[in-house]
């Protein structure tokens, strides 16, 4: 039965661009299974080009191919790449196996290439290896191996997706006389079994070992000699669909060979980690120093908290310092019930205060009040040494107030004690009026806040106590702060925004704590911008290990397309070679950055008494990730020039 027909086919190379030299000159040939044919000619004489030509190497040519009726010429480069993955069986004069792979895995790599189980793989390639006389070989690797053993190999290559025809270029060229009569014996044998074997070689000695000779003379189809009877045997050898290299397999493929040059990735890894390591030490500073503010910050007030004043009309006018310092105005009940109704706003308290107006008088000591306060839930009573919060018609004293008020430095004698407030204001008729009560002292608290001598803390009095003075004098007063507390931490910034938005003036508390921040969040970037430069350059460098390494893998590239390997899976190798050495370098930053940071951390702690380098987990994922991205980057353009690469020239190179 016709197999192969090869219609007028012509083919010529370009020299220089411009010169053609014709190299086959209209063949016609064609084969039927179970022939072993022997194309047999001298050096230059084209019978090699025919064979790549035959093979789905080489498209470059006119006339036509035809495999059991279907030409080649018409073919997409998917169908030529399947048709060399399944119909075509390669065995090379140099072996062309490749050298990090057991001989197991040569056999079975052109398997996984189709959608075969790792376990019908391995099977069919032990039953090959083994017919071959090779089942005691399975896992050595080719430099370990004889000449015969080695062309064995690449015979059961070539037989592992059962394809309908071996092509074997010089396949005895590379062997002692022993080791040919053992191939060709072997080749003599597959094609007992119906399927075409098609041996190009100069040898007449080999050309007699077939069942026909074919004289190619300067391109030309001199004599085709029938030797003997083809096999009548009908090859049936099932085979898998096609499939591109599975993930898993390129990840494999290029871990073994990334074993091979070990030392050069492993400084490629630490060449290149050493740019990640420094970016996740700068954020990890940088989130550490903020953290730390925003500790202290919330150790002192609620965290929830967002207190809120009114602009007169002249600190609208005034910026900075000025504008801190000047009064605002009291807030009207619409006032407070807009700033209530703000979205994520759990609850609001009212803060009035007193400042510069307000005296104490108890037996003989008088005492003036820098200012008077309602007080709110802000207030921590922690600081409360003796006493409780004032309810009703009483009053909470700072400790040094109270000192002095006692006469005698003894302030907690002065808790329960009944005390005359008194209150210097302006009526409605802008007249002035003394407004009294008199009072306990509920109790005695020392601030926790570091105030200057001059300043002194201020008297805390309920909201009540404090309107019922203003009220009984016909008296209006309105307050000062307004206090909102959110439902959530991450609300604090919209109920701020939105009190600006609304006419108040905002936390100034967390205006100064945004600001700082923000100037933290820039050196941070700026800092990991000049350590992003690292990653630049170990990008560059990978880059330039993995075109080092195409170069070096090219036999390789054009062994893997041989066997039918489509361009994606040539890049794919790649792409995962430059993608598992992102990996590492990710890893081994993440690995010195985690050791760094708990030194540094023991070393502030004990200086400082503060951790301020936090590596999060977040922070972790991000180095691999961009350590990865950056490699995969990188390794682009060495993969794609490995795909394009072409098959036949990738074979010869050395």
């Amino acid at each position: 039965m016709t197999i192969l027909e090869v219609k007028h086919v012509k083919k010529s190379y370009t020299l220089y661009g411009k010169e053609k030299v014709p190299v086959l000159h209209d063949v016609n040939l064609s084969f039927e299974t179970g022939e072993f044919v022997s194309i047999l000619g001298e050096s230059g004489c084209g019978k090699s080009t025919l064979m790549n030509i035959i093979g789905g190497m080489d498209s470059d040519f006119e006339g036509e191919i035809l495999v059991r009726g279907k030409n080649l010429s018409t073919m997409t480069e998917k169908e030529m790449d399947d048709y060399r993955k399944n119909n075509i069986g390669f065995v090379f004069q140099n072996f062309n196996l490749i050298p990090h792979l057991s001989v197991l895995e040569n056999v079975t790599i052109a398997m996984q290439m189709t959608d075969t189980s790792e376990k019908e793989r391995n099977k069919r390639a032990i039953d090959i290896l083994t017919e071959v006389g090779l089942k005691n070989h399975l896992n050595k690797r080719p430099n370990q191996l004889s000449g015969g053993q080695k062309q064995r190999v690449s015979i059961a290559r070539a037989l592992s997706n059962n394809p309908d025809i071996i092509l074997a270029d010089e396949p005895t060229g590379a062997l002692d006389k022993e080791n040919g009569d053992q191939i060709l014996a072997l080749l003599d044998s597959i094609a007992q079994k119906g399927m075409l074997v098609i041996a190009v070689t100069h040898s007449q000695k080999v050309a007699d070992s077939g069942t026909r000779i074919v004289k190619v003379e300067e391109g030309r189809i001199k004599d085709d000699i029938h030797l003997k009877d083809r096999s009548l045997t009908t090859y049936e050898g099932s085979r898998g669909a096609s499939r591109n290299l599975g993930l898993f397999a390129s990840f494999k493929m290029a871990l073994k060979n990334m074993k091979l040059n070990g030392k050069r990735n492993v400084l490629v890894a630490l060449g290149g980690s050493i740019g990640i390591l420094s970016v996740l030490l700068m954020l990890s500073l940088g989130n550490g120093i903020t953290t730390y503010m925003n500790d202290e910050i919330n150790s002192s007030m609620d965290p929830l908290l967002v207190d809120i004043t009114k602009p007169s009309a002249e600190a609208k006018d005034m910026q900075g310092p000025e504008a801190l310092m000047a009064t605002g105005e009291p807030f009207t009940a619409a006032d407070i019930e807009t700033i209530r109704k703000f979205p994520n706003v759990d609850h609001v308290e009212t803060i009035t205060t007193i400042s510069g107006k307000s005296t104490m008088v108890h037996a003989k000591q008088s005492v003036a009040l820098t200012q008077l306060t309602t007080l709110t839930d802000a207030f921590d009573p922690a600081m409360i040494t003796k006493g409780t919060l004032p309810g009703e018609n009483e009053m909470l004293l700072p400790l040094d107030t109270a000192n002095k008020l006692s006469g005698n430095d003894q302030a907690e004698s002065m808790i329960d004690k009944s005390v005359f407030l008194y209150i210097n204001e302006m009526d409605g008729n802008n007249k002035p009026v003394t407004l009294e009560k008199e009072i306990t002292i509920s109790g005695i608290y020392e601030a926790s806040d570091q105030r200057s001598p001059m300043q002194q803390s201020p008297g805390y009095i309920s909201s009540d106590t404090l309107e019922q003075m203003y009220t009984d004098k016909g008296i209006t007063i309105g307050p000062i702060q307004v206090n909102a507390y959110a439902t959530d931490m991450k609300y604090v910034n919209d109920i701020n925004a939105a009190a600006v938005d609304a006419g108040f003036s905002g936390s100034q508390t967390a205006k100064v704590m945004e600001n700082i921040t923000t100037y933290v969040n820039m050196a941070t970037i700026v800092l990991s911008g000049i350590a992003g430069i690292s990653l630049i350059v170990s990008g560059i460098m990978i880059l330039v290990v993995l075109y080092i390494s195409v170069v070096e893998r090219t036999k390789e590239i054009g062994i893997l397309r041989a066997i039918g390997a489509r361009k994606k899976d040539i890049k794919r190798i790649f792409f995962s070679e430059s993608a598992l050495l992102g990996v590492f370098s990710g890893i081994i930053a993440v690995v010195f950055a985690i050791i760094i940071s708990y030194v540094l951390n023991i070393l502030l702690d004990n200086a400082f008494g503060a951790k301020l380098i936090h590596l999060s987990g977040y922070y972790i994922l991000f180095g691999i990730v961009v350590s990865t991205g950056i490699s995969i980057i990188a390794g682009l353009m060495p993969s794609s020039k490995a795909a394009k690469l072409d098959p036949m020239e990738s074979l010869r190179y050395e």
